[in-house]
């Protein structure tokens, strides 16, 4: 409040000011609520923005360099000065090692020591700042990542399983269906085998009077497998791998 000596302004000016001056209260904070809205909204643009600045993945297939149907016969995997990540500090700091094929490796540390890391290189979800990965002397920077992905298989800690039966999961979904009429004589489409054989070995399973294996093949699985215990689905998974005859499996 100003105190104004009396006589200096009209009455009628002061409430015709205090009037307008409440419309213009009212404005601004209509005004400013508009400018919050727009600042929030404008978020949806940078992100756009942002994702349009992602590199994109490399090809799921090159076409001028697909590796033979059978690769990888052994599973042996060199490491060669392996150095991740950039713009950060160096989790993986020059590694140098060989998984030989057929066997059983460990790989041990503390958290935040590049076990994950590792594991995230050797399927391409991120590249490597040097170095490079062999598989059975195939480089997996030069080769498509549906051609590395589909050759190789991971059983993760919390498994996601989708609605259906423990058959459903062991079929590898549509893949092998999708390309069944392009499979040649050995009956290996990129190394998975027909799908045919799981019902060959289900009807011999029948024919030998065990019955509660169907049973449990033809189990109903409730959405993220809920219905199923953590065993259970590993081995589910471990099925899955063996139908697919893998040569190199990450169990995290």
């Amino acid at each position: 409040l100003v105190p104004i000596p009396a006589g200096v302004i009209d009455p009628g000016l002061v409430i015709l000011a205090v009037t307008y001056g409440l419309n213009i209260n009212m404005l601004q904070a209509w005004v400013i609520w508009n400018l919050c809205n727009v600042e929030n909204k404008i978020i949806s643009v940078e992100r756009l923005l942002q994702y349009a600045t992602i590199p994109s993945e490399p090809p799921l297939v090159i076409e001028s360099n697909q590796p033979d149907r059978s690769w990888p016969l052994r599973g042996k995997v060199d490491i060669h000065d392996l150095l991740y990540a950039p713009h950060m500090p160096l989790v993986l700091r020059g590694i140098m090692c060989t998984l030989p094929g057929g066997m059983k490796t460990g790989i041990m540390g503390g958290t935040g020591s590049g076990k994950s890391t590792l594991i995230q290189t050797l399927f391409r979800i991120v590249d490597p700042a040097s170095g490079l990965i062999l598989i059975d002397g195939i480089d997996i920077s030069s080769i498509g990542l549906h051609d590395l992905r589909s050759r190789l298989s991971i059983i993760p800690q919390d498994l996601t399983m989708f609605a259906g039966t423990a058959l459903d999961k062991c079929q590898l979904g549509d893949e092998v269906r999708r390309k069944e009429g392009k499979l040649d004589s050995t009956g290996l489409f990129y190394g998975y085998p027909k799908i045919e054989g799981i019902y060959d070995a289900l009807d011999s399973i029948l024919r030998h009077g065990n019955s509660l294996v169907y049973v449990h093949m033809v189990a109903a699985v409730s959405e993220n497998g809920e219905n199923w215990s953590m065993g259970q689905r590993q081995l589910v998974y471990l099925g899955r791998v063996l139908l697919k005859k893998s040569k190199v499996l990450v169990l995290v």
